[in-house]
């Protein structure tokens, strides 16, 4: 990490890793510290596939949020944003068109910092310190509530957030509770970490990850489907990662190794 550390809240705990510099650090990132580093590295000893994970996730944000403009959608709520890298959602959204509105959130307080700086001074485009698993609070925020017409379609973005919220959290209560407040015509895209291919080693994963700041909980096909509840989901559904309308044909099918489901769904109209 860059030996600038001004921009690091005092209350960011440098002695356990954290979700969000991990995947910083998969990606390249230079917001993340020697704990990050170090236990990226223990899992990659365990699931080499890791990497992999991150940067097919990575790719197929961008490749729904790009759907997601084209369906005419000009407002995001991006739940567990994460530290911004190369590639964030305004930036993608914006080269559509200029004036769509995202709400980042996260708690993960580095995640937290370096959005506020990155986005200081943007109109249409603000950073949110909450707690996902408390839809309430995220979606009658008053940032969230200036930035976003709740009455036209929003795009929720729920990319690697899910496996997060553990089951006594109630995770089927709060996908729903965030789908209820969205317009007809909005999307949900998301991503989860599963064991339902047998290279995912889910019970080391989660063993190790109970270790860090982010206890992680994978889950199985039709577990991630209930989190879309009655939305239609685009083609060709709930596949892994790289899967997903992919922009070329891969040339060998290693699907079951990017670990994470993917779909993007819309709400129907009422009626």
């Amino acid at each position: 990490m860059s030996q600038q550390t001004s921009w690091i809240p005092s209350t960011v705990d440098i002695e356990k890793p954290s979700a969000a510099r991990m995947y910083d650090y998969l990606l390249g990132g230079n917001h993340n510290f020697e704990v990050d580093r170090s236990f990226i590295e223990q899992i990659l000893r365990v699931q080499p596939e890791t990497r992999r994970f991150a940067i097919m996730n990575r790719a197929f944000l961008r490749r729904a949020v790009l759907f997601m403009v084209r369906q005419g959608i000009r407002q995001f709520l991006d739940l567990g944003s994460g530290i911004p890298t190369v590639g964030n959602v305004h930036e993608i959204a914006r080269d559509v068109d200029a004036d769509t509105r995202v709400v980042y959130v996260d708690n993960e307080h580095v995640a937290v910092a370096h959005s506020q700086l990155l986005l200081e001074g943007s109109e249409n485009a603000v950073m949110l310190q909450a707690d996902i698993t408390k839809p309430g609070l995220v979606l009658n925020d008053r940032e969230t509530q200036r930035m976003l017409d709740f009455d036209q379609p929003i795009g929720l973005l729920a990319i690697t957030i899910g496996h997060y919220v553990l089951d006594h959290q109630d995770p089927a209560g709060v996908f729903a509770e965030y789908r209820e407040a969205l317009a007809p015509g909005s999307y949900l895209a998301l991503t989860h970490l599963t064991d339902d291919f047998a290279v995912i080693k889910g019970d080391e994963l989660t063993e190790m990850m109970s270790k860090s700041q982010n206890s992680v909980r994978a889950r199985t096909k039709p577990e991630v489907l209930e989190f879309f509840g009655d939305f239609e989901l685009a083609e060709p559904g709930l596949v892994t990662t790289s899967l997903w309308r992919p922009e070329r044909t891969p040339e060998n099918d290693d699907s079951e190794t990017d670990g994470l489901y993917a779909g993007v769904g819309r709400k129907p109209p009422v009626g």
